[in-house]
């Protein structure tokens, strides 16, 4: 088996050759991948049940379709994005030059996957690598072994395995990685490990994008459908058991509606997942052993009371969907993201209160409205910063490829899907091809200078006011 190094300087050399630039290459790379998820479907469900115990609907539609849709999407608009740009201002010294943007592609970049959603986490990023034109290696998460091989044995299979790569291993394999010189590298995962990736890019300069995740509230005011906001609520919070970085982490709402809420939660989860969850074949598990106890620690050395669940088993890692009341900001919940099951609502007794705990925190990478007063939602909207924003709904923003998806602050930065990785993997060149007519015009810019030159040079390198 070759070597980090070996590896990284094969897709180098392939880089330098300039095979990856040409469109068609680009293209029947796309199409290549477009076939690894449509002719592997089953493989790629049943790797994702045994690592997470994803219900198929979930797999589907969080982690196959969405990647399919952002190939369709990249396939459709690659030559459109590949075009140079001559919307280009001019001034009048300029006015004769062919000027330009080209997009570039970076070289040789490296993606680093998450556990939560092990495939699209994955091949989203790649897809923007490939379509931006570059070679890339790939590091799927240790953590969803089943998936991890799956795609060790796909990639190579049916990508050029001179242009990308797939490297399994641990943390300490990861470490050893980013020791070698990258041309960018796209990071998914924790703050934690986010810094330390960073460090590791800082003695080469290497560019870094980093999607992560934080405490993204959901704000509930004013007049609203409760029901309709309750089933959205759990949709999108305990989809994926909980284990998304764009999950709702917390609720604020007035006491009246919190207390309007909860028979509406109650309601739906029951009808979602019947009167025992945890025999719900649509209920996921948290992902390994570790992660269920530090879930459970933090539900235990929390204040708030249990209105809702509670109940968990360590032997196959299950936690019911469960929702507390009398957080405060205080609490063991709200110190880190929570990334599982667990729901804590918070009250705020006004618009302006809860604008002003949103903006007390750390900027999150989604943030929601419930509310059926436009005037609420875009009140939020206009006072807030986060990576992304949904009014009404949870977690829907993000499978729309128009949309750029990363965050800002503490939870990430850079950003990704459809145009938006495109742009992140490549480089924007600017370029100008001047003539060599109108020397005498360019004989006022030469030794010796004059103030009447000065002032012609002005004259033709300002920028007209429209």
């Amino acid at each position: 088996m070759a070597s980090q190094s070996e590896v990284i300087d094969r897709l180098r050399a392939t880089f330098r050759s300039g095979v990856t630039f040409p469109e068609p290459f680009r293209m029947t790379q796309l199409q290549n991948l477009l076939s690894l998820v449509e002719e592997n479907e089953q493989l790629i469900q049943d790797a994702l049940h045994k690592d997470l115990h994803k219900p198929k609907f979930e797999s589907v539609l969080s982690e196959i379709q969405i990647t399919l849709n952002d190939l369709y999407f990249a396939m459709e608009n690659l030559r459109t994005w590949m075009q140079p740009e001559y919307n280009i201002g001019k001034n009048l010294a300029t006015r004769m030059d062919d000027c330009f943007i080209r997009r570039e592609p970076l070289g040789v970049v490296l993606i680093i996957g998450a556990w939560n959603y092990p495939l699209h986490l994955i091949l989203l990023p790649l897809v923007a690598a490939i379509a931006a034109g570059n070679c890339a290696i790939l590091k799927p998460s240790e953590i969803c072994q089943a998936t991890e091989q799956l795609l060790a044995e796909l990639i190579p299979k049916y990508l050029s395995q001179d242009c990308y790569a797939v490297l399994c291993g641990g943390a300490e394999d990861t470490k050893s990685l980013l020791k070698n010189k990258f041309d960018h590298i796209f990071y998914t995962g924790s703050q934690v490990v986010a810094r330390s990736i960073l460090l590791a890019a800082a003695p080469h300069l290497t560019p870094v994008t980093l999607e992560l995740g934080g405490k993204s509230p959901c704000f509930i005011y004013g007049h609203i459908d409760i029901h309709k906001a309750a089933k959205r609520l759990c949709w999108s919070k305990f989809f994926n058991t909980g284990q998304s970085c764009v999950a709702p982490d917390y609720v604020l709402c007035t006491t009246q509606t919190r207390d309007a809420l909860l028979p509406a939660l109650r309601e739906t989860l029951r009808t979602f997942y019947g009167p025992d969850p945890g025999a719900s074949l649509d209920m996921g598990r948290i992902v390994t052993p570790r992660h269920w106890r530090r879930l459970m620690d933090m539900l235990e050395k929390s204040k708030g009371k249990v209105v809702i669940g509670g109940e968990s088993r360590e032997e196959d890692r299950y936690i019911a969907p469960t929702v507390l009341v009398d957080v405060q900001e205080s609490d063991a919940l709200m110190q880190e993201e929570i990334f599982g099951p667990i729901l804590p609502i918070l009250t705020i007794e006004s618009l302006e209160e809860g604008i002003d705990y949103i903006n007390r925190q750390e900027k999150p990478l989604a943030l929601y409205v419930f509310s059926d007063e436009t005037s609420v939602v875009t009140t939020v909207l206009n006072n807030t910063s986060s990576g992304g924003f949904c009014g009404n709904d949870g977690i829907v923003h993000m499978a729309l490829p128009g949309l750029p998806f990363g965050g800002v602050g503490a939870s990430g930065m850079g950003s990704y899907h459809g145009r938006w990785g495109f742009e992140t993997f490549s480089h924007r060149r600017g370029c100008m091809n001047r003539s060599w007519l109108l020397e005498r015009v360019n004989v006022l810019r030469y030794p010796p200078y004059s103030d009447y030159n000065l002032g012609w040079l002005l004259v033709g390198c300002t920028l007209v006011k429209k």
